[in-house]
């Protein structure tokens, strides 16, 4: 028998609520609600849900600090679900821990591919490390994390050794948004002047040897504002 996924949601209204507990039962999901941060946080850490869609505008406290507080102590899967569409929001709920934002209203579809792409994540993160460096693979670009090779349609692509880190990093956390402030601290250290510039200037070289047509890419998109989100591993279970 097939364990269900259990998922909770954090979210004060209820018309979005239940329209979202509809959506995942109808897929066979165990579905949880909360509709303050405080009943959120006593359900997730007696419950141990495997995934948290969570609204940021909660009538007791910040969405953010819930995020914050998870992540000291666990890895699972947050999306936050929010009718707050500035880039800021969005950048501080990523850095603060979340794996991904969906901007209210969205649809049935939307949801639920998020929340596979957030599983499908989990899962490679908590599999077992003896395939966690395993090949990125992804409509003709291959990346041997062990020989740091990378590969376009069986074409070898020279990359300098900060354009590898970059590749690197987005592609080991493929389909998830990767904010400009973490790719940052990631690659050149947390004391790095938090300017862009490098970044896109890095970015722009990228594009040009791995896409076909740097200006409509295929493997790493920008979430302007945000960061970049490289497209899924096709290897990804």
């Amino acid at each position: 028998m097939v364990q269900k996924l259990s998922v909770l949601i954090i979210e004060d209204e209820k018309s979005i609520c239940d329209f979202m507990a509809k959506t995942l039962v109808s897929s066979d999901c165990k579905v949880m609600s909360a509709g303050s941060g405080k009943e959120g946080l006593t359900i997730l850490t007696s419950s141990l849900p495997d995934l948290v869609l969570l609204d940021l505008g909660l009538p007791d406290m910040d969405g953010i600090d819930i995020i914050k507080q998870t992540r000291e102590w666990s890895s699972l899967p947050i999306i936050v679900i929010s009718a707050r569409a500035q880039e800021k929001e969005k950048v501080a709920a990523l850095d603060a821990g979340a794996d991904d934002y969906i901007t209210k209203p969205f649809g049935t579809d939307e949801l639920m591919a998020r929340i596979r792409t957030a599983m499908r994540h989990s899962n490679k993160i908590m599999g077992d490390h003896i395939n966690s460096n395993r090949p990125y693979s992804a409509k003709g670009l291959t990346i041997d994390f062990d020989k740091r090779l990378v590969m376009v349609d069986g074409k070898e692509i020279h990359l300098t050794r900060v354009e590898y880190k970059i590749v690197s990093m987005l592609a080991q956390n493929s389909g998830k948004v990767i904010t400009y402030s973490s790719l940052i601290e990631q690659v050149w250290g947390p004391y790095a002047d938090d300017n862009n510039r490098i970044l896109r200037v890095n970015m722009a070289n990228i594009r040009r040897k791995l896409e076909k047509s740097p200006g409509e890419p295929e493997y790493i998109f920008t979430e302007l504002g945000v960061g970049y989100r490289m497209i899924e591993d096709e290897n990804i279970e």
